[in-house]
Parts: structure tokens; sequence; C-alpha cells
């Protein structure tokens, strides 16, 4: 028994160190979605709306294959799918618009709050237990986003609002996730993703509607950017969806801390962003702070499979 432990050991370690490559790209991918925003002078929710429109034709193929799928969704199912959807959108249209008003770095770093946030959540919501450490490392991360806030002050009233802008989004992602964490069980990813990116772009389509904002009018380059939104950081949710069957959610959770550094970079180097002193040490607390409270949970998993054996 011991020798078959070994053996899966040994497995694990050597399935981690073959992800490295496919999580880089993944991580240069999705670091390429504020680049992409910034980039387009069209709307928050006309990005939001044509990236998931676009996103979902693009699975049509795929889905259409696993189209028995559709059978096993209960009508209870549809209002978690609509529901995810519903934050989903809430999450873009925060988040873009998050990035009309403030820098890169500010708007992504914050993004990178998902994990704690998630954790405050399962314990208001569902009584998670959680840890004097977690709360240590989540103390860390909000000192760093309060400093990344100061650091705005200087800047303008509007980047201020792009960092409140981004924090709701990510609690609008966090809402996503745990709403329809019991419905992706139940079919494939694919089918899933689908569904949910086609509410969504139904719910940004009629908030678009609701505010008469126009549909057409917009430039070819506005257009590139909107298929680039839909190709570039969708490739980096597939390859995390295949990573699933060979190693942790937690373990494809730490490339959230590649997202900010590499979004940053590529500010710098493509739009000629900015960052102050302040801004880099409070960003550099909330990276700490996530990155501590990761590798908690890696630990507490390795824990629990040891002593499951």
């Amino acid at each position: 028994m011991n020798h078959k432990v070994k053996e899966g050991g040994e497995e694990n370690l050597n399935q981690e160190k073959s992800i490295a490559l496919p999580l880089a790209v993944s991580i240069i991918a999705i670091s390429f979605s504020a680049i992409f925003v910034k980039l387009s002078s069209a709307p928050s929710s006309i990005l939001s709306m044509y990236r998931l429109w676009l996103a979902s034709l693009l699975l049509v193929p795929i889905v259409w294959k696993k189209r028995e799928e559709f059978r096993h969704i209960t009508k209870k199912d549809w209002l978690f799918l609509a529901s995810s959807g519903f934050f989903l959108a809430l999450h873009f249209l925060l988040w873009f618009g998050s990035l009309k008003l403030t820098t890169v770095a500010s708007s992504t770093i914050i993004l990178a709050l998902q994990p704690l946030v998630a954790l405050a959540g399962g314990f208001l919501f569902f009584r998670d237990r959680t840890t004097l450490s977690a709360v240590a490392t989540m103390t860390i991360a909000i000192f760093g986003v309060a400093m990344i806030g100061w650091g705005d002050v200087g800047l303008s009233e509007n980047a201020i609002l792009g960092d409140v802008l981004s924090f709701l989004s990510v609690i609008a992602v966090v809402g996503y996730l745990l709403i329809g964490q019991s419905t992706v069980k139940k079919v494939s990813h694919w089918i899933y993703s689908f569904c949910v990116f086609l509410f969504a772009a139904s719910f940004l389509t009629v908030y678009n509607m609701v505010t008469a904002t126009s549909f057409l009018g917009y430039s070819a380059w506005d257009w590139g950017m909107f298929l680039l939104l839909a190709i570039v950081p969708t490739l980096a949710h597939i390859i995390h969806n295949w990573l699933l069957n060979y190693v942790n959610a937690t373990t494809i959770s730490m490339s959230i801390l590649g997202e900010p550094v590499g979004a940053t970079i590529l500010a710098v180097l493509l739009l000629g962003e900015q960052l102050t002193g302040v801004q880099i040490m409070g960003g550099v607390l909330v990276l700490a702070g996530v990155f501590f409270f990761l590798m908690q949970q890696q630990k507490a998993v390795y824990k629990e499979i040891s002593e499951s054996i």
C-alpha cells in the first residue's frame, strides 16, 4: 500500500510539473483582458455584451456535440444558471467599468481578492469555518487595498470610483461561483459555460436596451477588441477547466496572482501607465495576503488527503 501511495505521490508531482507551461499560457492570456478593454473606446456594457455573445457563438460547435446533456438540466437548475449568468454579467459590467476609470494595476490587483471574498461569503451564507491565520491574511490584503485606494486619491475621484467598482465586481463574481458550484457538477463545463455566457449576454442586452446604449456604430478596431476579448481570456478559462482533471482548484487559483502582475507589466509597456510608490506597496501586500491564504488552503487539502490514506 505504501508503494502505491509513493507512486501516486510521484505521479501527482510529475503532473504538477507538466502544468507549468499551460498555466503560464493561461496567465498571459487572461492578463490581456484588461488591456483589450483599455484599448477600446466602446462603453463597458457593450464590451461585456459582445464578448459574451461572441464567446457563446464560439462554443456552439462543441455544445452541439454535447446537446444530450441539456436533458439533465432541471427547471431548478435553469434558475440557478440564469442567476449565475446575472452575476457574471454584473461582474463584467462593473469590472470593465472600473478599467475605464482607474489603472489596470489598481483594478486587477483588487480583482485578486476573489479567494478572500469567497471565504467571507462562505462564512456568511454557509457558516463555513475559518482560521485565525486566514483572517490575518485577509487583513493584510485589505490593508493593501486601502493603500491602493490612498494612492489613487492623488490621481482623480474617478480612480477611486474605479477601485470601488472593481471591488464590487469581485463580490459579483463570487456570487456567480457560489450559485453555480452545484449546477456545474451535473453537466460538462462546456454546457455550463455556454448557458451562463448566454444568460449573461442576454441580461446585458436588456441593460443596453433600457439605457438606450447604441448597439452599432463602433469602429473596426473596437470590433477587433470585442473578438479578442471573446477568444483570448476564454482560452484561459478553457485551460483552467482542462487542468482541473489533473490538479485541484487551489493550485489553479494561484494563477489569480499572476493576472495583476502580467496585466500591470503589459499596461506599462503597451499603455504607458505609471504606478506610485504607495500603489506598488499596496499591490505587494494584496498579492502577499492572497498568496499566503492560498498556500494555507493547499496545505489543508494535502493534510486532508494524507489523513484519509
